[in-house]
């Protein structure tokens, strides 16, 4: 069976940045507002962090219910674990996502300084160098025979298409600029190339591209 690499409900600002300038530890998307990009997911009733009952259905539901469908492994950038840059001054940090992150599978950090793995809950995090065909290959053998969806940031999935290694995405533009930051692409179309695309807007505001292979 193949294993495909995902890109899943990555959203971008409306002028192709996937986060803002200024990234802190109190800011993990620099200066942009992450309600402003994932605002739709949020709102939908399969948003895992949802407390209350409701919440919308219909085609932005239905992108947040598929984000964990077989996928047996995730790979990230440094920038998308944590806001450190250089050497790991200690091993305290353990991401974003407290006690229980959301991806429940391996996951595998791209990064120059090395450090050892450690478990949170059912997500173990290994933190690799290589190249993206390296890592892209551990994943696989991690996923069990399931895809391997590529988390981000924007710099890891240019990194990924500019290998062609990507399978399938799924870029969800918000109606917001961001005026500078880190970017996915000056326009979807430099991806008509090697994909086919369908553009599909939603009543939420944003706008839904869907990338597979040619």
């Amino acid at each position: 069976m193949t294993q495909l690499l995902r890109v899943q409900n990555f959203a971008v600002s409306s002028d192709g940045f996937g986060a803002g300038e200024g990234q802190s530890l109190e800011r993990p998307f620099g200066h942009a507002d992450p309600a402003a990009l994932m605002s739709w997911a949020g709102a939908t009733a399969s948003w895992p962090n949802r407390t209350d009952p409701g919440g919308t259905r219909g085609l932005d539901d239905y992108f947040t219910r598929d984000f964990t469908h077989n996928i047996g492994a995730e790979i990230m950038g440094r920038n998308k674990f944590g806001p450190q840059r250089g050497p790991w001054q200690d091993h305290a940090w353990q991401g974003w996502w407290g006690e229980e992150p959301p991806f429940r599978t391996p996951v595998f950090v791209m990064t120059h300084h090395e450090r050892p793995s450690f478990t949170l809950s059912d997500t173990t995090f290994h933190f690799v160098g290589g190249e993206p065909a390296a890592v892209l290959e551990q994943a696989r053998q991690a996923a069990d025979g399931k895809d391997v969806r590529l988390g981000g940031g924007a710099t890891t999935i240019r990194e990924f298409l500019d290998a062609d290694l990507v399978d399938t995405l799924h870029v969800a533009v918000a109606p917001v600029e961001l005026g500078a930051g880190v970017r996915l692409w000056e326009k979807p179309d430099e991806l008509l190339d090697r994909f086919h695309c369908d553009v599909v807007p939603s009543p939420s505001g944003v706008t839904h591209h869907l990338f597979w292979r040619k």
